[in-house]
């Protein structure tokens, strides 16, 4: 007698954001949602060339490894600024 296997269900996205963090090409919203930040700031973002993306058809699209790119690239640049910041503040405080 021949059993059948239950296979399990296709795993389901439990959220948005898991669906967003899944895909290499993502949409307005889901790149909003994967940076955190509105879809009017991203538009932003984008009209100011701030921002990596490119148009599919007339709609806008980002890829994940772009995003994930120039998110290291920022807080690299934040990095550099606080250090800079800090070495100002010492010398015009001054050294004893």
């Amino acid at each position: 007698m021949l059993t059948e296997e239950k296979l399990e269900p296709e795993c389901r996205f439990e959220s948005e954001r898991d669906m967003a963090d899944s895909r290499e090409v993502m949409n307005i919203r889901q790149a909003s949602q994967y940076l955190g930040v509105s879809p009017d700031t991203l538009y932003k973002y984008v009209n100011e060339q701030k921002i990596p993306a490119f148009k599919l058809g007339n709609r806008w699209r980002f890829k994940k490894s772009k995003l994930d790119q120039w998110m290291e690239e920022q807080s690299m640049e934040t990095e550099t600024k606080g250090k800079k910041k800090i070495k100002a503040a010492v010398k015009a405080a001054g050294t004893p």
